[in-house]
């Protein structure tokens, strides 16, 4: 992934440095557990854990020769060690390495993004409490539906993403696994004691059945997790960028001193935050599809995974990493305009409290269709401009043989739709 949208602790977990290091302790620690179990000598593994070291530039020259980078790794490391280095990757494959090796990655990765998730949750929380009784208008189909409140509209992306993190947890609890089984994981050069043993050292777990690889449907999850993550954040990335166009005027990204919004018209501010989390998320989604196909190897093991898991596991994770923190950044700097809202409640004269007209009608006794079709028709004379439409109800006798002109104002009354608004808060948040 480009610097641009990268964060250095996600990158640096991607490093190849980090990457072998993580090899090396699997290594190390599976000849701890051969010591202790006394297969080789634990004079041994201590020299290999005091002398084992390795460089990138030597593992890409020897790499150019081998056409093998876990063989040059392994070499590197060897001449390093020297002649207790034989008793190095004993019983196993190199899949059992590079395999946890990504677990590895995957799990602290997960800490990165859980921790990145909670830090929206928190931003949304805040704000969803200091909104949560200043009204705005609800939509349906892009349309006018019935006013709402701009918190209650946060409570709902606050939960969204209350469900990602678990989501997250329950996907990097699926891939923390280990796999130290030999060629076709039926432990025929080790012995399960020294999976559990490096498992417990590397803070995994081992997997129940692995063939020479572990199950790629524990990644495709992990990937998947990401992609509905990455949805979440384009969902409330779109809000926002909906409620900054001009027409509407409600929320906005912050404009900073000195930004500039066009080349060619000085005027402009744009929601060019949110439209970037719009495209980080396609391409976090992106890697859903080759995740998923992964799963699909030929009998105990093929490589088919190995160059789609190298692009993937470090781009999509750096790159949701990037974009949660960038929409905490939005949420935080968010412009909301309360007097916007309120006006462009009132934006139709009144039309978006015909569901109320409606059932007032039905609760004294009229038909439902009847008192549809008269709502409509009141309505519909507000669209060709005769008025609004409170003043047209009340000089319709139809209407005021049921209803007076005090219970028609009362019905015009926008603190009717939130009077269950703590409740929802309440539930959600406790408070």
């Amino acid at each position: 992934m480009i610097t641009r949208y990268s964060r250095p602790e996600m990158v640096s977990l991607w490093s190849m440095e980090n990457f072998f290091r993580l090899c090396f302790e699997i290594e190390a620690h599976t000849c701890d557990a051969l010591a202790e179990r006394g297969v080789i000598p634990k004079a041994a593994a201590k020299e290999i854990w005091e002398k084992g070291k390795f460089s990138l530039e030597r593992i890409e020259e020897i790499e150019n020769q081998t056409r093998h980078q876990f063989i040059a790794f392994l070499s590197n490391v060897s001449e390093n060690i020297g002649d207790a280095s034989r008793y190095l990757h004993q019983g196993m494959t190199s899949t059992d390495v590079l395999d946890t090796a990504l677990c590895a990655q995957l799990k602290a990765a997960g800490d990165i993004l859980t921790a990145d998730i909670l830090k929206v949750m928190e931003t949304l929380r805040h704000k969803a409490i200091e909104y949560k009784d200043v009204l705005c208008m609800g939509r349906t189909h892009g349309m006018h539906a019935e006013p709402t409140t701009f918190g209650f509209k946060l409570l709902g992306y606050y939960t969204e993403f209350a469900r990602n993190f678990e989501r997250m947890r329950k996907a990097q609890e699926e891939v923390s696994v280990c796999a130290i089984s030999g060629a076709v994981g039926n432990f025929a050069n080790l012995e399960p004691f020294i999976e559990q043993y490096v498992a417990d050292k590397m803070g995994l777990l081992p997997e129940p059945v692995s063939t020479q690889v572990i199950p790629r449907d524990r990644h495709a999850m992990f990937f998947a997790t990401l992609g509905v993550i990455a949805s979440s954040i384009e969902r409330l990335a779109t809000e926002i960028r909906h409620l900054q166009r001009t027409e509407v005027g409600e929320a906005s990204e912050f404009f900073h001193v000195g930004q500039k919004g066009s080349s060619a018209m000085p005027h402009k501010s744009n929601p060019v935050l949110c439209e970037n989390l719009t495209g980080l998320a396609r391409l976090v989604r992106s890697a859903v599809t080759p995740a998923l196909e992964d799963v699909v190897l030929w009998h105990e093991r093929d490589i088919s995974h190995s160059s789609v898991e190298r692009v993937i596991a470090p781009d999509a994770t750096i790159t949701l990493d990037f974009a949660l923190n960038r929409l905490a950044e939005v949420l935080n700097g968010m412009q909301v305009n309360k007097e916007r809202m309120l006006a462009n409640i009132n934006l139709q004269k009144g039309l978006v409290y015909s569901q109320r007209v409606l059932l007032a009608l039905v609760d004294k006794g009229m038909l439902r269709d009847n008192a549809y079709k008269l709502v409509q028709g009141a309505a519909m004379k507000v669209w060709h401009g005769e008025g609004n439409f409170q003043d047209i109800l009340l000089q319709d006798t139809q209407v005021t043989d049921i209803l007076s002109p005090d219970e028609i104002a009362e019905l015009f009354n926008p603190a009717y739709y939130i009077r269950n608004i703590d409740a929802v808060f309440k539930r959600v948040l406790g408070v």
